[in-house]
């Protein structure tokens, strides 16, 4: 083919690869998968550019209540949000998921039956995390509790790692989750790809055991328990990204106290697909200026993308950050500055093919939610200048994502006619 005829062909595969982009390449009915240090879809690189939302089961347990989802799942895929993060938990107390050590309340599991069939109405991929590390919705201390009303000689909510009994609770748990059949899709659970992944808890910590050793072999444990009944999916282990023995230099980054989590050795652990880190300047150094808060939160992002690149091998995603309108002096340009930071750190690596694949900032509310907000919640449906960033990092991404698409179709199209690859060694956007 001569040059001339090249190049207007290239420029058609090109215009057909945005078609398809659009159709077929683009759809979220796949299952994402890893490839390198990013996420695949369908062939393509996917990005996890969302929110958490954990009370869509809760809310949703009330048919009342199911119009507040579907509204703010459909304002969520407007701004271009591809995933949501929520609790697949609530274990004990009012209006638990789990009465007893595997007794459900049928209305909450349809609950999530139905925001998992929303999701995927809308386009949404779903992280559905299986227990938490605080009181809220139970915990680990249920868990524990329920094991000392059975006679073990359970003491401390750590024991939550390392007893036998609990440890068979939380298995069978995971069990229930995973071969649940959702009501409304038919569809069970660990066969949908409308979930992206799932979270083995809640911020783990272990307190107890500062060495690290008490998380590491749990994790072990039970990513290869979760990876033994289901393949298709994806699993993290839900760490906020704290620094442990295995790379003493970092530790100087991490907040003061004591967790019992390493952040390089925990997700080395096989089965452990991609890797997360959460980020609360506002919460963990509540005394400190607000310029020193942020120079905290870009030495932690830079260090944690740097390490799943360059150590871990694996994508990462900030899973939670935010800032609170609760907080003495806030104002909204302070919001708008931590999440231009934290999403800027993400499209920087992202345009290179690096392994930041995106952020979930805590949280989102629909209309009429205002018992939940915290301080941290954001209603896309209210007009403000952070509405504005999270939609323009959702164009951004798109950008991205498009044309990496196309440079795939492109490098197909050649190698099928013997032209030989378009590029040499990863993808790269160049400024």
């Amino acid at each position: 083919m001569k040059p001339l005829c090249l190049i207007i062909f290239l420029s058609i595969v090109i215009q057909q690869s945005y078609l398809k982009l659009g159709a077929d390449a683009s759809s979220r009915d796949g299952f994402v998968r890893t490839k390198g240090v990013q996420f695949s879809l369908n062939g393509y690189p996917y990005y996890a550019n969302g929110f958490n939302a954990y009370w869509l089961m809760y809310v949703t347990s009330d048919p009342i209540q199911r119009p507040k989802i579907s509204a703010a799942f459909q304002e969520a895929s407007r701004h271009g949000l591809t995933v949501a993060r929520t609790w697949a938990f609530s274990d004990g107390g009012y209006r638990p998921l789990q009465y007893s050590p595997g007794s459900y309340n049928e209305d909450m599991f349809q609950g999530l039956d139905f925001a998992i069939a929303e999701a995927r109405k809308h386009g949404i991929k779903i992280i559905l995390s299986f227990a938490n590390n605080y009181v809220s919705f139970g915990g680990k201390k249920q868990y524990v509790d329920w094991a000392r009303n059975q006679g073990r000689p359970v003491s401390s909510e750590d024991d939550f790692f390392t007893d036998s009994l609990v440890k068979d609770f939380y298995k069978n748990h995971i069990k229930a989750v995973l071969n649940r059949f959702n009501t409304f899709t038919k569809v069970q659970y660990k066969d949908d790809p409308t979930i992206m992944a799932w979270e083995l808890m809640n911020e783990p910590r272990c307190p107890s055991d500062p060495t690290g050793r008490t998380i590491q072999a749990w994790i072990t444990e039970m990513a290869a328990h979760v990876k033994s009944l289901d393949t298709n999916h994806l699993l993290e282990a839900g760490l906020e990204g704290f620094y442990g023995q295995s790379s003493p230099q970092s530790k100087t980054l991490n907040p003061p106290g004591q967790f019992g989590t390493d952040f390089i050795a925990n997700n080395r652990i096989p089965g452990i697909d991609f890797v997360t880190a959460h980020s609360y300047p506002d919460e963990w150094f509540v005394d400190a200026s607000e310029q020193s808060q942020m120079e905290f939160l870009n030495k932690w992002v830079d260090a944690h993308i740097q390490d799943a690149q360059n150590v871990l091998h694996k994508p990462i995603i900030l899973a939670e950050f935010g800032k609170s309108t609760k907080k003495a002096g806030y104002s909204p340009a302070q919001r708008d500055l931590v999440f231009n930071t934290v999403y800027t750190k993400i499209y920087e690596s992202a345009k290179r093919g690096g392994a930041a694949a995106g952020g979930l900032f805590w949280q989102l509310l629909g209309n009429g939610m205002d018992n939940f907000q915290d301080g941290y919640g954001i209603i896309l449906g209210q007009s403000s200048s952070t509405v504005n960033v999270i939609a323009q990092q959702s164009r951004k991404l798109t950008l991205i994502r498009k044309i990496f698409a196309r440079m795939i179709d492109v490098e197909k199209w050649k190698r099928a006619r013997g032209y030989g690859p378009v590029r040499k060694g990863g993808h790269n956007i160049p400024n």
